[in-house]
């Protein structure tokens, strides 16, 4: 299966369930990093528009870049009130985009399934001069027992799963190879608080995730469940999480 169609289905859960960027790293791109309500962003790889609404909402024109019809069609439902915002069906490596047209570019949570050498040449082909690139993720905290567990019950019933975030690392210097001068480093607390709904449902939207009808679905549902009652308290489990961020 192609990267893009991974997600293809999945559309609808997947708007449903995904969390949002934490608020404070949203302050960091217009307070620290450059952005502006007149700034253009090039959103590469941007799914159903998640990243794409907060930053429509600060007043910038976003340029909306998703190959998968799906998750495309899901955006452009949501967002097209917003004047700021343009959908367009093309590939992260070959956007389409007009050269040096974009003030900056935006991957959440999408980084780890481009082709990172002609992403890169990509970006230095839309980007205007002293633009920069700001590669984010939301990452649990993998050192807590429930998000251990969890990664164990993925293991078990789906045979995709590479680790959370497609096995992509974490560290400071996880991305500072793909920048020209290396990268700043952000970390924005984002917890969430799911009810068992919420957390089988943002489960299901992964790309690892079987898919209803498939071997494996009933019994990851189980697990899940299991997990949610081990952990949570009055009905709601807290994963601890993080929106990380790689600006360059």
């Amino acid at each position: 299966m192609m990267n893009e169609d991974k997600f293809t289905g999945k559309a609808g859960v997947y708007a449903k369930y995904r969390p949002a960027y934490a608020a404070a790293f949203v302050d960091y791109l217009y307070d620290r990093v450059g952005f502006s309500p007149g700034s253009t962003v090039a959103d590469i790889g941007a799914g159903t528009g998640i990243l794409s609404r907060q930053l429509l909402e600060r007043g910038s024109r976003v340029v909306c870049v998703e190959p998968n019809g799906d998750m495309r069609r899901e955006a452009e439902r949501t967002l097209s009130g917003f004047p700021g915002y343009m959908s367009v069906d093309a590939a992260a490596e070959d956007t389409g985009l007009a050269g040096h047209s974009v003030d900056f570019i935006t991957v959440a949570q999408a980084f780890h399934w481009f082709d990172a050498d002609r992403f890169r040449d990509e970006c230095r082909r839309i980007l205007k001069p002293g633009g920069r690139v700001v590669l984010i993720w939301n990452s649990r905290m993998s050192e807590a027992a429930l998000i251990k567990d969890n990664d164990a019950v993925c293991r078990k019933y789906c045979p995709d799963f590479g680790g959370f975030s497609g096995g992509s690392a974490e560290g400071p210097d996880a991305c500072a190879g793909f920048f020209l001068d290396g990268c700043d480093f952000a970390v924005f607390q984002n917890n969430r608080t799911l009810t068992l709904d919420q957390f089988i449902g943002g489960s299901l939207s992964a790309s690892y995730a079987p898919r209803e009808g498939q071997e494996g679905y009933q019994p990851f549902i189980g697990g899940l469940t299991s997990l949610f009652h081990q952990y949570a308290a009055d009905g709601i489990l807290t994963i601890p999480q993080i929106t990380r961020s790689y600006t360059g």
